[in-house]
């Protein structure tokens, strides 16, 4: 009997390690994500303005640029952490209330309708800007988006089994990252023009400000709790 209990339980190690990812965490990771990426930040701010004052085909060279940005922040986050994981399990604990706490700062400043992540639909781009600054642009402003590091860093670790290889899952993970980044962006470039009548209204710019608020403080709550 306990031969086969040994044998059994290296079969499931066995079958484990051929997993490319852990398909229980993945089903939990696609609307986590999907939720983060929903919330009105600066790159999905960008993309509103954009499809708003460019139209939407020429803020796809915004997008492409931003997509790029969003993996290298990934890519970097996920190794970053994995080191984090393995030889300061103590440090990441710090890093995850760090940037629980952080979160729920951003989303007090949205609900006040202030700091850079809240819609602010004052500042118009040129519509001169070659593709190349476009794609710059949207580059830019996801590498040196707060939003993205702090989800980053905060929202992967719990979606990483460490017992599956590092490599498949990092690229499962951005896969999907970028998939739903580029569909949010999508939706808020191309509903620019209606959105820009609903906001002509100061107080519903304020509204979606304190739902995206809302949404940003749970969050950070749940990481820092979780």
């Amino acid at each position: 009997m306990t031969s086969l209990k040994i044998t059994a339980l290296n079969f499931s190690n066995a079958q484990l390690k051929k997993m490319l990812i852990d398909y229980t965490l993945l089903t939990l990771f696609i609307p986590t994500f999907a939720l983060v990426s929903s919330t009105p930040g600066m790159c999905m701010t960008l993309a509103l303005t954009l499809g708003m004052t460019i139209g939407i085909k020429r803020t796809f060279w915004m997008m492409w640029g931003e997509l790029a940005g969003v993996a290298l922040v990934s890519i970097l986050s996920v190794i970053g952490v994995a080191g984090f994981m393995l030889k300061y399990p103590q440090l990441f604990e710090v890093v995850k209330y760090l940037g629980g706490a952080y979160l729920a700062y951003l989303g007090v400043q949205l609900w006040r309708s202030k700091g850079k992540m809240a819609i602010n639909l004052d500042a118009k781009q040129p519509a001169a800007i070659s593709n190349y600054q476009l794609m710059i642009q949207g580059f830019i402003t996801a590498v040196a988006n707060p939003k993205g590091w702090a989800f980053m860093l905060s929202l992967l670790p719990p979606f990483i089994n460490p017992e599956l290889p590092l490599r498949s899952q990092l690229i499962v993970l951005v896969i999907i990252i970028l998939l739903t980044e580029f569909i949010f962006l999508t939706l808020y470039a191309s509903g620019g023009r209606t959105l820009q009548l609903l906001l002509v209204n100061p107080n519903n710019v304020r509204l979606v400000n304190r739902l995206s608020g809302t949404l940003m403080i749970a969050v950070g709550i749940w990481l820092a709790i979780g």
